[in-house]
């Protein structure tokens, strides 16, 4: 008896000590990305419900581990993780770590030894630790910021836009312009799409359009938003670049070199929204921050309708 649980307690130790390897391999740029920690619970949720598992049984033809889009949020909840966590697997990277992660379990052969509950129990604890990760990603607080009246509406926004610095990945930027130009043009639907939807896969212009102009938004200008500005042209479009005012040279520099610069609009996020701010607030006979409130709430709203990392929105004092 005694062997036999030192037996289970070698595996348990074996099997923790692999999933530590994994998560330290799945670290990229001092962090792990929640599409790994989504596809880890389901690897070990497949090996929980029978092992040996076969690769053609739980890997797509796709080469994707099935479960990690539809039926992921069920998954998720099974373990006490809200959907909200993540709607699907989508990075390229993940399913490569999702089949890692069977291989170095061995898809399940080095369970096979273990009784029935021992099994259970040991995937079980290895998905709790998984699921600790995605809920303590989950609890994550607010953008709370503390803005001062007297300082000027191109001020606030650099506050905002500097809080999410690091959290943001562009997510911040676009829907404050979204929330601005609801604000602005009440009788013109914005579309409300999640910040990384390629405009490839929606079939849309840019992040936004309204009649014959195109907004891009971007927190870090590249190429290849200025090579989608020249096609806004072509197709008899006015493109508006909305950069950080600190990536406004750059872009410059990038559409001169791309022989656009004189033909797109760059304007910084900073003074496009400052700026409707101020003129709002004279339209609507309110002060300054009254308008600043009312596009984070259209903000707070449009993130919740289409994100996942709920911990974007904004509150402002």
């Amino acid at each position: 008896m005694s062997t036999t649980l030192e037996q289970t307690e070698q595996t348990r130790r074996r099997c923790f000590g692999i999933l530590q390897d994994w998560l330290q391999s799945c670290t990229r740029r001092g962090r792990i990305s929640r599409n790994t920690i989504a596809v880890g619970i389901v690897v070990l949720d497949h090996l929980r419900q029978g092992c040996p598992v076969s690769g053609a049984d739980v890997i797509s033809d796709g080469g994707e581990v099935r479960g990690s889009r539809g039926g992921l949020g069920d998954t998720l909840e099974k373990y006490g993780v809200n959907r909200k966590y993540l709607k699907e697997v989508t990075t390229r990277q993940a399913p490569q770590d999702g089949q890692r992660l069977f291989e170095d379990f061995e898809w399940g052969e080095i369970l096979i030894d273990l009784s029935s509950d021992d099994k259970d129990k040991l995937l079980n604890d290895l998905i709790e630790e998984l699921a600790d990760r995605a809920r303590d990603w989950l609890r994550r607080q607010n953008l709370k910021l503390t803005i001062d009246r007297k300082h000027s509406p191109s001020a606030w926004i650099r506050i905002i836009l500097e809080g999410a610095k690091g959290r943001s990945g562009g997510v911040v930027e676009q829907h404050l312009v979204g929330a601005k130009l609801e604000k602005r043009f009440t009788d013109i639907p914005i579309p409300n799409y999640p910040a990384h939807a390629a405009d490839a896969q929606t079939e849309r212009p840019g992040d936004f359009a309204v009649q014959n102009i195109v907004y891009h938004v971007t927190g870090a200008p590249g190429r290849s938003v200025i090579q989608k500005c020249a096609i806004n042209l072509k197709q008899g479009q006015h493109p508006i670049l909305l950069v950080p005012q600190d990536q406004e040279y750059k872009a410059s520099v990038l559409a001169d070199d791309e022989g656009v610069g004189a033909q797109i609009s760059i304007i910084s996020i900073e003074n496009f929204l400052a700026l409707n701010i101020i003129e709002l607030s004279t339209g609507e006979g309110v002060d300054f921050f009254h308008v600043l409130q009312d596009i984070v709430a259209i903000y707070n709203r449009r993130l919740e309708e289409v994100e996942t990392d709920l911990s974007l929105q904004i509150d402002v004092r």
